[in-house]
């Protein structure tokens, strides 16, 4: 059974930095694309970043420039770096590989 844990969530003040990770158990994750999605407080979940198998990555507009995803295959582990953080990116983040979705980490953007 697949499953997928995220960590590194926290407070931070606007302009600060973060580094989720997503652990995975159950698979072997190198031949898979890693994806990024948060939800904010009254708003559907949506799209952040995708990191392939290959390591090629692909960005929300909103995020480019400041968030890297990344991924360490002999960890089982994607991360996702967050850079120059803005309150609007307040959010619940989650992983998800195939069908498989982590329980979500807080993500708070504020003075």
């Amino acid at each position: 059974q697949v499953q997928l844990v995220e960590s590194g969530g926290g407070l931070v003040q606007p302009g600060g930095s973060l580094r989720l990770s997503c652990a995975a158990s159950g698979v072997i994750v190198s031949g898979y694309p890693m994806g990024w999605y948060r939800q904010a407080p009254g708003k559907q979940r949506e799209w952040v970043a995708t990191i392939t198998s290959g390591g090629n990555t692909n960005y929300v507009d909103s995020v480019k420039g400041r968030f890297t995803a990344s991924r360490d295959n002999a960890k089982n582990t994607a991360y996702l770096q967050m850079n120059s953080l803005k309150p609007e990116d307040t959010a619940v983040y989650y992983c998800r590989m195939n069908d498989a979705w982590g329980q979500g980490t807080q993500v708070t953007v504020s003075s």
